[in-house]
């Protein structure tokens, strides 16, 4: 069975999300038979490269609150990570354009370590001190995943290597009605979107595997966190 994971590195709740897929899957009896596959897809698109922003000021102008209450924003997602054993660290974050992450991701699709290298960029961007949209930082997250350097370091200096399966992931994304992330697709028959409970996972899981006859991908579990364009991402209410 295939599960493919649409998603963004600047999103917390496909970092989250990621983390309640593996607690499911872990408690899924067919685990060993489950191949993931994770796919692209931009927050936020049409910002340059090299164009980042704070994340508390990116998130006051996008929802029209003060820089304390996108503060307090921040603290209630923070704490759904940690609920998951997630670090996250609520000042100090930068948000950006994607693209060049997600290249790297597909290089390291092609070489077997692209869970790897989704895992370290994950924690770079929300646990660490580490920004991923610094060149730098990525090529040395891409030799921590088992990268070759050099070859890592071309795709980076390449603006066209691997832009064609970025964008052949995105269109998928659109054709397959997901607007946001993260978006789960189990054997092209059920999809689930946003960060859901593990246990909505497990039940997905034992579904699809029952392999049902289905002409269209059928919603599973309810409304979850998501992230959507522009890098607005839903938040809990305390």
């Amino acid at each position: 069975m295939r599960v493919e994971i649409w998603s963004d590195i600047a999103c917390p709740w496909c970092y989250i999300g990621k983390a309640r897929f593996e607690k499911g899957l872990a408690e899924f009896a067919h685990r060993d038979q489950v191949e993931v596959v994770h796919r692209s897809f931009e927050l936020d698109p049409s910002r340059a490269k090299g164009d980042t922003a704070p994340v508390i000021d990116m998130l006051a102008r996008k929802y029209g609150r003060s820089r304390e209450e996108a503060a307090s924003m921040e603290t209630d997602v923070a704490a759904n990570a940690r609920a998951e054993g997630l670090g996250y660290r609520v000042e100090g974050r930068d948000h950006g354009n994607t693209f060049d992450i997600h290249r790297l991701l597909h290089l390291a699709k092609a070489r077997g370590r692209q869970d790897e290298l989704l895992t370290l960029a994950y924690r770079a961007n929300f646990a660490e001190e580490r920004s991923v949209y610094d060149d730098e930082v990525l090529l040395a997250l891409a030799v921590e995943a088992g990268l070759d350097a050099g070859e890592a370091r071309s795709v980076l200096a390449d603006p066209d290597a691997y832009a064609d399966d970025v964008r052949a992931d995105e269109r998928e994304a659109a054709e397959l009605g997901a607007s946001a992330v993260p978006f789960f697709v189990l054997d092209r028959r059920y999809g689930i979107s946003g960060g859901q409970p593990s246990e909505v996972f497990v039940q997905a899981l034992e579904q699809a595997w029952k392999d049902r006859p289905a002409t269209a991908l059928t919603p599973v579990g309810g409304d979850a966190e998501a992230c959507g364009p522009d890098g607005v991402c839903e938040v809990p209410r305390s």
